[in-house]
């Protein structure tokens, strides 16, 4: 025990040696507003399971699909896995290692006598080794091994909920796509009937040739919309398929686009949507994994005690009996001279945790962001969908009268293509509208964190322990 003394004496002098005081940016927190900008005047949940709300079950079967099959979400997970591995492996470092050996062989040698010597020798032996955590360096390493653990997790959930979005999002634009090709499809037949009629009123001398040319040209206009929507309904059908894991292929379809069940807007408060959202978690992980490995810099200076331990024995034909043998001692280890390693160490680990802490602040603000976006999209698009129904009643009704007026010869047919072309217009813009619509409430699940949300106080998600 006397002997420890210097040692010991050593390291406390060593101690006084800290590292650097890093100097880190004082970054502003983020405040969160009171309330939004925009008031929708909903109270509803917001479910983790937010896609069954729209009322399809082809919706839902290609979002849980996706999850399942979804390349990029598979990466994610792997991703956890690795950090998960990376907690054990910075855990085992507390712990002592225990290692075994056996070395044996047969050797010839000449004695002090000078006689020839032969024998056959074994030796096993048990070797253990510790570093004593003194100053909290290991630990440290072990708690930003975590955190990063914890960020990767939520990684996986933000593209988790990423994916969902985009299968829901490109699914509503498809049934968006269908009603407006059936619209195409049924004018493309409306104006081929036109057409026919104004061929027969011209070869019978009724009417001029130019409304002839005027039907023919307003027929051909008409026909180009509907191979447009063909191959934006191909892509966008290629586009899920590769989402859920598929080659490119027909995407089978659930409930027409007015049959959809339009959700009501999620509540929630400004103030809860920093614990709603796995991107902002996953940023507060990785700043509070900076911090750590911060700190696990600055000790790097500090002295570091190993202890060591042998034991075993010794067999050769040599020898009447074994011989035990054993072993036991210590090291500490204080750095004198690294050329500024160290140091340079410290300092890019300072500028690694300032760039976590304005990460955070950024990924804060643009979650407010992009719920305003959201919320001011959802309540925009409706009103414009209001003024649209209107706009598409009085066209259709505007047709009908010109319709009725060129067939009592009070009005050129002129004046009859003018209000299709309106109506066809207005049909094709009052269905895009009701596709963003729909796609404005997927944004906004997705700016609001999708259901996604710690639990416990501990404000830890429900993730397995490593």
């Amino acid at each position: 025990m006397v002997r420890l003394v210097p040692a010991l004496t050593l390291g406390g002098l060593l101690a006084a040696c800290a590292g650097p005081n890093v100097a880190t940016t004082d970054v502003a927190p983020v405040a969160a507003p009171p309330t939004w900008r925009t008031d929708v005047g909903t109270d509803a949940p917001l479910q983790r399971d937010w896609w069954l709300s729209f009322g399809d079950p082809a919706l839902a079967a290609l979002v849980e699909k996706a999850i399942a099959n979804n390349s990029d979400i598979g990466i994610a997970a792997a991703r956890v896995r690795e950090a998960r591995a990376n907690v054990a492996l910075a855990r085992a470092q507390t712990l002592p290692a225990i290692d075994a050996t056996l070395g044996g062989g047969r050797s010839r040698s000449v004695n002090a006598f000078g006689q020839p010597a032969e024998q056959n020798f074994a030796q096993p032996q048990i070797q253990i080794a510790y570093e004593v955590d003194l100053f909290g360096r290991l630990a440290d390493q072990q708690s930003a091994a975590r955190d990063s653990w914890l960020a990767s997790a939520a990684a996986h959930d933000t593209v988790r909920l990423s994916i969902a979005a985009a299968v829901a999002g490109n699914y509503l634009t498809l049934r968006g796509l269908d009603a407006r090709l059936a619209v195409a499809r049924e004018t493309v037949r409306a104006r081929a009937e036109s057409l026919r009629i104004a061929k027969s009123r011209v070869g019978s001398g009724y009417s001029p040739k130019l409304e002839l040319e005027q039907a023919q040209a307003e027929y051909d206009a008409t026909a180009q919309i509907e191979p447009q929507i063909e191959l934006a309904i191909a892509r966008t059908e290629d586009a899920l398929s590769v989402l859920v894991g598929e080659t490119p292929q027909a995407v089978g379809r659930g409930a027409a686009l007015d049959r959809l069940t339009v959700p009501a807007v999620p509540a929630g408060l400004p103030s809860e949507l920093l614990r709603r959202r796995p991107d902002v978690a996953q940023a507060e992980y990785q700043l509070a994994a900076s911090d750590k490995n911060l700190a696990v810099a600055r000790k790097r200076f500090l002295p570091q005690l190993r202890l060591t331990s042998a034991a075993g024995a010794a067999f050769s034909t040599l020898l009447a009996d074994p011989i035990t043998i054993w072993s036991v001692g210590g090291s500490i280890l204080a750095p004198i001279f690294q050329g500024g390693r160290l140091t340079a160490q410290a300092d890019a680990a300072g500028a690694q945790r300032d760039q976590a802490a304005f990460a955070y602040r950024r990924t804060a603000l643009t979650a407010f962001r992009e719920v305003e976006d959201a919320l001011a999209a959802v309540q925009m698009i409706d009103r414009q969908i209001m003024f649209a129904r209107s706009q598409r009643d009085a066209l259709a009704e505007g047709l009908r009268l010109a319709t009725n007026r060129y067939r009592e010869g009070y009005s050129p047919y002129l004046e009859q293509l003018d209000a299709q072309r309106g109506l066809l217009g207005a049909e094709l813009s009052l269905i895009q509208l009701r596709a963003d619509a729909l796609s404005a409430r997927v944004q906004l699940f997705q700016a609001m964190g999708g259901g996604w949300g710690p639990c416990g106080p501990s404000d830890t998600p429900c993730y397995p322990a490593p």
